[in-house]
Formats: structure tokens, C-alpha cells, sequence
């Protein structure tokens, strides 16, 4: 499947829902795969129906190797999602998959494809960037995943789990420490900012800051918990996701 742009190769509707008036595009966190959304999917639809981004180097994709440049990775789902939409369409992302449902939404301004509104969780803005240096070595990158929670980090105990996740967890954060955003080209759509109270990776001040990153509307909804506390209480984040998606404007 290297070097293939179609959107069975990159995308993964697993409730289909093709009567839904809209739909959200989930971009998942370092180390994710396009099934962290699948219960997301199957409480969205089919009012909504859900797809969600596989990339490189993980699951059913395990054999390409995985995308170590953010913008490349944005560049090759702009030409995926580029193509005319016939329902409008947000971008939900989460940590890493913030910044690039950011990045993809930055290359399709103006143009077929384009999100009506972005969702963007548990990530700093890019004009409150600070140093993210790779980890040294797995042990140092295992434990750091650890440490944030979500739920495969106990799954990162399992030897045999380890040999298929790692190299495309280390590929993602040499991504995401080597990634800057696009100079000078905020989104003119809305933004909804998600975080957590207590998200040291992105602090509430930190999420905040994406609203100097659109020139449409912006809004900040602030939850308990810390990194992961998109996964908590998962039917609430359900139903306030699908009002957010819903009512946008066809663009």
C-alpha cells in the first residue's frame, strides 16, 4: 500500500452512516490507531458518521514504514481529503493528531475538503510551542507514554505488544519533535479547544492559545482529568461532539 493516496488506504468508516448529514474525521494521538475511535464512532452514528485516519505503520498498515515528518504526514491526508465532500466535515484530533488535523486543515483552506470546524484536544497551540526532544532510548519513551495514561499504556508491559507498537511510537515522536507549524496561516474556520484540568503535556493556558491560530470563532471547554480525559465519560463527549458537528454550515 506504499505510496497510495486512495481513501480506503487511509481512512476507516467503521459504523457506516451514509444518510448522516455530517462527518467527523478523527485524527488519533502519537502511537494511535484508527481504532482508539471506534467507540467514539459507534456513539456518533449514525447521526454522524465517523472516520477515522489510519496512518502508516500500524495495524492493518504495519508493513509501511511509519511517517517521522509531521508535514509530510499532513501533506499526503490533504490529497486524501482534498477531494470534494458532499456533507460538511470537522477534523477531530487528538495530542499529535491535533496538530495535524491542524497542519491538513491549513493546506485545504480555500479549498474542497475543507473542515467546517476543527476540534482540538489535549494539545498545546503551535505559538506555545516549547522543546520536545525525542526520548533517548524505548525504555525512556515507554515510560513517558506510561506516565500519560490512555488505554494501551498497560498494554506497553507485553513484550509481544511492544515489538509491534514501538517503531511506530518512536517514528511518531521524532515527528513531533521535530515539528513546527506552518508560519502565518491560520484556518478560517471555528475552533472548539478541548483539555484536561490537570493535562501537564497541555496545559489549560496552552490549549487556550489556539484561538491566535483562525480567524473564525473559537471556544474552550475545559474537563476533569489529564492527558486522556477525552476517552472519560465517553457517551457526554459523545453527544457534545455531534452538537459541535452538526449544526455547521455546508461550506
Amino acid at each position: 500500500m506504499t505510496g497510495q493516496s486512495t481513501a480506503d488506504v487511509w481512512l476507516r468508516r467503521y459504523h457506516a452512516a451514509p444518510s448522516a448529514p455530517a462527518e467527523l474525521v478523527c485524527f488519533p494521538h502519537a502511537g494511535g490507531a484508527a481504532a482508539y475511535w471506534y467507540p467514539l464512532s459507534a456513539l456518533m452514528a449514525p447521526g454522524v458518521e465517523t472516520l477515522a485516519v489510519q496512518y502508516p505503520g500500524r495495524q492493518d498498515r504495519h508493513r509501511e514504514p511509519a511517517a517521522t515528518d509531521l508535514h509530510d504526514l499532513a501533506d499526503r491526508l490533504a490529497g486524501v481529503l482534498g477531494r470534494p465532500a458532499a456533507r460538511p466535515r470537522v477534523f477531530l484530533g487528538h495530542s499529535m493528531g491535533a496538530s495535524l488535523a491542524y497542519e491538513v486543515a491549513v493546506r485545504l483552506e480555500g479549498r474542497s475538503g475543507a473542515p467546517a470546524r476543527l476540534i482540538l484536544s489535549g494539545r498545546r497551540a503551535p505559538s506555545r510551542w516549547r522543546p520536545s526532544p525525542e526520548p533517548l532510548d524505548d525504555a525512556a519513551l515507554v515510560a513517558r507514554v506510561r506516565a500519560l495514561g490512555g488505554t494501551d499504556a498497560d498494554r506497553l508491559t507485553d513484550p509481544d505488544v511492544l515489538e509491534l507498537v514501538l517503531p511506530a511510537l518512536r517514528a511518531d515522536h521524532r515527528a513531533l519533535a521535530g515539528y513546527r507549524d506552518t508560519p502565518g496561516a491560520p484556518v478560517s474556520c471555528p475552533v472548539t479547544a478541548f483539555a484536561g484540568e490537570h493535562d501537564e503535556e497541555a496545559p489549560v493556558a496552552d490549549v487556550a492559545a489556539w484561538r491566535r491560530h483562525t480567524t473564525g470563532g473559537f471556544d474552550l471547554r475545559v474537563f476533569p482529568g489529564g492527558h486522556f480525559f477525552v476517552a472519560d465519560d465517553a457517551p457526554g463527549k459523545a453527544r457534545l461532539i455531534a452538537d459541535l458537528v452538526r449544526p455547521v454550515p455546508t461550506r
